[in-house]
């Protein structure tokens, strides 16, 4: 363990690592991974071309050296990784590892849940970016159904998960309606609806200025129905503004980063399911961790590495978003590969 983590070029240190498990989705989000882009028989990494169970735990441990506490897995659809539950437990063991968390869709969720929290899965956060059955299918590419993410819901309830994050993407015109219903639906449990701006990440979803809508909209909308106050982060580099309800029935979040954005608290850094190292959502290309690791290299050698690429790190898109455009920076990787 180092003595201190590294710090980049704003002073930010890395303490959280995001772990693409793998690029293939069972949806085809339109903000993600849309149907016209990414038809059905579209040439995903093969088996060979994503990082082994092995080499991820390895890599785990080298972060872990570095400050990394905390862990997220994501995909694509992490769900799709076989034996998932197998790598979990595995990371659970990493020295210095203290939180493993989850983003899914829910649907392959019951059937893995209870094998997923035995490993030492800690959180669970579901998206479900609407109630109603017409707007979610159509959300999911046409591939799923509202009520196999409810389903997962209670699944991830029975097996011990008492409160979950439930994430919503909200574009305007499609299901910024729904905003409501889905605060009416999980007020009163301990469940955390966060409501996220929807944002210019890859190239591909075809973002417009005009389809986000803006958080403290939002905030205003669900505070005309029930009255909020805005309470403090868990964690100064939590991504998610909190709000409570002055009847004390829970409370909602908002995830900014189109129109407030976070970067000057940013801790994290990406790992893609090929094994390359991004140290921002919105970049445009990535360290080559795997060929390190193929190629022989030591731990020392690859923790250098890292450190030296997080020291050398200035990202802030989402702060300088209008210079980057305007200078014809468009090209990003897309969120399905690092998993947003």
């Amino acid at each position: 363990m180092v003595d201190a983590p590294p710090r980049d070029a704003f002073g930010r240190v890395l303490t959280d690592l995001r772990i693409s498990v793998v690029d293939r989705c069972n949806f085809r989000c339109p903000y993600c991974l849309p149907e016209d882009q990414y038809p059905e028989h579209h040439p995903f990494l093969d088996k060979r071309e994503r990082l082994s169970f092995e080499e991820i735990v390895r890599l785990t441990g080298i972060f872990a050296g570095l400050g990394v506490t905390k862990l997220r897995l994501t995909g694509g659809e992490p769900l799709l990784r076989r034996e998932l539950p197998k790598l979990v437990s595995w990371l659970a063991n990493v020295p210095g590892i203290a939180d493993i968390a989850m983003t899914t869709n829910g649907t392959l969720l019951p059937r893995s849940v209870e094998a997923l929290r035995e490993a030492g899965l800690s959180r669970i956060t579901l998206s479900l970016d609407s109630l109603d059955p017409a707007i979610y299918r159509q959300l999911s590419g046409r591939r799923g159904e509202v009520d196999e993410a409810l389903a997962a819901i209670d699944a991830a309830e029975r097996a011990g998960y008492a409160s979950l994050k439930i994430n919503c993407v909200v574009m305007r015109g499609i299901n910024d309606d729904g905003v409501l219903d889905l605060v009416a639906r999980f007020r009163g449990t301990p469940h955390v609806v966060r409501f996220i701006e929807y944002m210019d990440v890859g190239t591909l979803n075809g973002w417009e200025r005009g389809k986000v809508v803006p958080s403290a909209e939002l905030v205003a909308r669900i505070g005309e129905r029930w009255p909020l106050h805005a309470i403090d982060r868990a964690q100064r580099h939590d991504v998610a503004e909190r709000y409570a309800f002055d009847d004390g029935a829970g409370e909602v979040g908002f995830i900014s980063s189109v129109t407030a954005p976070f970067c000057g608290d940013c801790t994290r850094a990406r790992l893609s399911a090929d094994g390359k190292l991004y140290t921002c959502l919105f970049a445009n290309e990535g360290f080559d961790l795997r060929a390190l690791l193929r190629d022989g290299a030591g731990d020392d050698a690859i923790g250098a590495a890292v450190a030296g690429l997080w020291a050398a790190r200035d990202d802030r898109y989402s702060e300088r978003r209008a210079i980057e455009r305007a200078r014809g920076n468009d090209h990003r990787v897309e969120m399905f590969a690092i998993g947003g």
